[in-house]
Protein backbone atom coordinates (compact mmCIF):
# COMPACT_ATOMS: atom_id res chain seq x y z
CA UNK A 1 0.00 0.00 0.00
CA UNK A 2 1.34 3.45 -0.93
CA UNK A 3 2.54 5.79 1.81
CA UNK A 4 2.32 9.56 1.67
CA UNK A 5 5.67 11.44 1.70
CA UNK A 6 5.18 12.38 5.36
CA UNK A 7 4.29 8.82 6.31
CA UNK A 8 7.38 7.53 4.51
CA UNK A 9 9.52 10.07 6.38
CA UNK A 10 8.11 8.96 9.74
CA UNK A 11 8.66 5.32 8.77
CA UNK A 12 12.33 6.03 7.99
CA UNK A 13 12.84 7.96 11.23
CA UNK A 14 11.47 5.06 13.29
CA UNK A 15 13.36 2.42 11.34
CA UNK A 16 16.68 4.26 11.48
CA UNK A 17 16.33 5.05 15.20
CA UNK A 18 15.71 1.40 16.02
CA UNK A 19 18.78 0.34 14.05
CA UNK A 20 21.13 3.01 15.41
CA UNK A 21 19.76 3.63 18.93
CA UNK A 22 18.05 0.32 19.64
CA UNK A 23 14.67 1.91 20.42
CA UNK A 24 11.94 3.94 18.75
CA UNK A 25 11.50 7.71 19.06
CA UNK A 26 8.59 9.09 21.06
CA UNK A 27 5.69 10.91 19.43
CA UNK A 28 7.16 14.18 20.70
CA UNK A 29 10.59 13.38 19.26
CA UNK A 30 9.00 12.58 15.91
CA UNK A 31 7.02 15.82 16.05
CA UNK A 32 10.15 17.84 16.89
CA UNK A 33 12.10 16.18 14.09
CA UNK A 34 9.39 16.92 11.54
CA UNK A 35 8.42 20.34 12.86
CA UNK A 36 4.76 19.37 13.26
CA UNK A 37 2.37 18.78 16.15
CA UNK A 38 2.07 15.55 18.13
CA UNK A 39 -1.52 15.24 16.89
CA UNK A 40 -0.30 15.26 13.29
CA UNK A 41 2.34 12.62 14.07
CA UNK A 42 -0.24 10.48 15.87
CA UNK A 43 -2.54 10.59 12.83
CA UNK A 44 0.28 9.52 10.51
CA UNK A 45 1.40 6.75 12.87
CA UNK A 46 -2.15 5.39 13.10
CA UNK A 47 -2.33 5.38 9.31
CA UNK A 48 1.00 3.50 9.12
CA UNK A 49 -0.30 0.90 11.56
CA UNK A 50 -3.49 0.44 9.51
CA UNK A 51 -1.42 0.08 6.34
CA UNK A 52 0.67 -2.66 7.94
CA UNK A 53 3.94 -0.72 7.93
CA UNK A 54 4.20 -0.32 11.72
CA UNK A 55 3.18 -2.19 14.83
CA UNK A 56 2.68 -0.66 18.27
CA UNK A 57 1.66 -1.40 21.84
CA UNK A 58 -0.59 1.45 22.98
CA UNK A 59 0.20 0.65 26.62
CA UNK A 60 3.98 0.77 26.27
CA UNK A 61 6.33 3.68 25.65
CA UNK A 62 8.62 3.62 22.60
CA UNK A 63 6.80 0.54 21.30
CA UNK A 64 6.62 1.56 17.64
CA UNK A 65 8.26 -1.10 15.48
CA UNK A 66 8.64 -1.89 11.80
CA UNK A 67 6.31 -4.65 10.68
CA UNK A 68 8.22 -7.78 9.75
CA UNK A 69 9.14 -8.01 6.03
CA UNK A 70 7.83 -4.48 5.29
CA UNK A 71 9.96 -2.17 3.14
CA UNK A 72 9.25 1.08 1.36
CA UNK A 73 8.42 0.49 -2.31
CA UNK A 74 11.27 2.82 -3.32
CA UNK A 75 13.73 0.71 -1.29
CA UNK A 76 12.80 -2.76 -2.54
CA UNK A 77 15.88 -4.30 -4.05
CA UNK A 78 15.96 -5.24 -7.73
CA UNK A 79 18.47 -8.08 -7.36
CA UNK A 80 21.42 -5.73 -7.94
CA UNK A 81 21.40 -3.20 -5.09
CA UNK A 82 20.37 -3.17 -1.46
CA UNK A 83 19.40 -0.23 0.77
CA UNK A 84 22.20 0.68 3.20
CA UNK A 85 20.42 1.27 6.51
CA UNK A 86 23.25 1.96 8.95
CA UNK A 87 26.25 0.48 10.73
CA UNK A 88 26.60 -2.56 12.98
CA UNK A 89 29.23 -3.37 15.61
CA UNK A 90 31.44 -6.41 14.82
CA UNK A 91 34.08 -7.38 12.33
CA UNK A 92 35.90 -9.22 8.95
CA UNK A 93 36.91 -11.33 5.33
CA UNK A 94 35.12 -12.84 2.25
CA UNK A 95 36.62 -14.81 -0.64
CA UNK A 96 37.56 -12.82 -3.71
CA UNK A 97 35.42 -13.57 -6.79
CA UNK A 98 37.13 -14.64 -10.02
CA UNK A 99 37.66 -11.78 -12.43
CA UNK A 100 35.95 -13.57 -15.30
CA UNK A 101 32.75 -14.24 -13.42
CA UNK A 102 29.54 -12.29 -13.93
CA UNK A 103 27.82 -11.83 -10.59
CA UNK A 104 24.09 -11.46 -10.17
CA UNK A 105 23.50 -10.48 -6.55
CA UNK A 106 20.02 -11.95 -6.66
CA UNK A 107 21.41 -15.35 -7.73
CA UNK A 108 24.49 -15.09 -5.51
CA UNK A 109 22.52 -14.57 -2.30
CA UNK A 110 19.89 -17.15 -3.21
CA UNK A 111 16.11 -17.23 -2.65
CA UNK A 112 14.60 -15.21 0.19
CA UNK A 113 12.24 -16.70 2.76
CA UNK A 114 10.78 -13.23 3.36
CA UNK A 115 8.87 -11.03 0.96
CA UNK A 116 10.52 -8.94 -1.75
CA UNK A 117 12.26 -5.95 -0.20
CA UNK A 118 12.98 -7.70 3.13
CA UNK A 119 16.77 -7.59 2.62
CA UNK A 120 19.00 -4.70 3.68
CA UNK A 121 22.68 -3.89 4.18
CA UNK A 122 24.72 -2.82 7.20
CA UNK A 123 28.33 -1.70 7.29
CA UNK A 124 30.45 -3.51 9.86
CA UNK A 125 32.57 -1.72 12.45
CA UNK A 126 34.95 -3.77 14.62
CA UNK A 127 36.85 -7.05 14.56
CA UNK A 128 34.76 -9.42 16.70
CA UNK A 129 33.71 -11.55 13.69
CA UNK A 130 37.04 -11.61 11.84
CA UNK A 131 37.51 -15.39 12.09
CA UNK A 132 34.20 -15.81 10.26
CA UNK A 133 35.56 -13.70 7.41
CA UNK A 134 33.65 -10.53 8.28
CA UNK A 135 36.00 -7.52 8.46
CA UNK A 136 35.56 -3.99 9.68
CA UNK A 137 34.38 -1.99 6.68
CA UNK A 138 32.63 -4.95 5.05
CA UNK A 139 28.93 -4.84 4.24
CA UNK A 140 26.70 -7.63 5.52
CA UNK A 141 23.53 -8.41 3.61
CA UNK A 142 20.78 -9.12 6.12
CA UNK A 143 17.44 -10.84 5.68
CA UNK A 144 14.96 -9.19 8.03
CA UNK A 145 13.77 -11.90 10.43
CA UNK A 146 12.77 -12.10 14.08
CA UNK A 147 13.93 -15.67 14.72
CA UNK A 148 17.20 -17.54 14.16
CA UNK A 149 18.62 -21.05 14.32
CA UNK A 150 21.76 -22.11 16.17
CA UNK A 151 24.88 -21.21 14.21
CA UNK A 152 23.33 -18.39 12.20
CA UNK A 153 24.99 -14.97 12.24
CA UNK A 154 22.46 -12.46 13.46
CA UNK A 155 21.87 -8.76 14.02
CA UNK A 156 20.72 -8.75 17.65
CA UNK A 157 19.28 -5.96 19.76
CA UNK A 158 20.49 -6.42 23.36
CA UNK A 159 18.35 -5.62 26.43
CA UNK A 160 20.42 -2.49 27.18
CA UNK A 161 19.67 -1.12 23.71
CA UNK A 162 22.93 -1.95 21.91
CA UNK A 163 22.93 -3.72 18.55
CA UNK A 164 25.59 -6.27 17.64
CA UNK A 165 26.56 -8.82 14.99
CA UNK A 166 27.32 -12.27 16.42
CA UNK A 167 26.61 -15.98 15.92
CA UNK A 168 23.40 -17.10 17.62
CA UNK A 169 23.12 -20.09 19.99
CA UNK A 170 20.24 -21.10 22.25
CA UNK A 171 21.72 -22.65 25.42
CA UNK A 172 20.15 -25.66 27.20
CA UNK A 173 19.13 -23.43 30.13
CA UNK A 174 17.12 -21.20 27.79
CA UNK A 175 19.59 -18.32 27.72
CA UNK A 176 21.04 -16.98 24.48
CA UNK A 177 24.76 -16.97 23.67
CA UNK A 178 25.94 -14.46 21.09
CA UNK A 179 29.31 -15.86 20.05
CA UNK A 180 32.07 -13.69 18.55
CA UNK A 181 34.54 -15.13 16.06
CA UNK A 182 37.67 -13.65 17.62
CA UNK A 183 39.47 -14.96 20.73
CA UNK A 184 39.97 -11.39 21.95
CA UNK A 185 36.22 -11.04 22.57
CA UNK A 186 34.06 -12.79 25.16
CA UNK A 187 30.66 -14.27 24.23
CA UNK A 188 27.59 -12.29 25.24
CA UNK A 189 25.15 -14.27 27.39
CA UNK A 190 21.64 -12.83 27.77
CA UNK A 191 18.27 -14.09 28.96
CA UNK A 192 16.67 -12.72 25.82
CA UNK A 193 17.36 -10.43 22.87
CA UNK A 194 15.52 -9.19 19.81
CA UNK A 195 16.64 -10.68 16.50
CA UNK A 196 16.47 -8.03 13.80
CA UNK A 197 17.80 -10.12 10.94
CA UNK A 198 20.03 -12.98 9.78
CA UNK A 199 23.17 -12.42 7.71
CA UNK A 200 22.93 -14.07 4.27
CA UNK A 201 26.05 -12.58 2.69
CA UNK A 202 29.06 -10.28 2.95
CA UNK A 203 30.30 -7.67 0.49
CA UNK A 204 33.73 -6.03 0.38
CA UNK A 205 35.14 -3.27 -1.78
CA UNK A 206 38.87 -3.48 -2.51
Amino acid sequence: MTLTPKQAEIFRMIRDARLTDGFSPTMQELADGLGVSRVTVFEHVEALVKKGALTRDKNKARSLAIAEDYALPTEMHDGISFPLMGRIAAGMPIERLQDDETLSLEEFFGPRTGSRGATFALQVEGESMQDEGICSGDYVIVERRQTARNGERVVALLPEGETTLKTFYKEPDGRIRLQPANEAFEPIIVDDCQIQGVVIGVLRRY
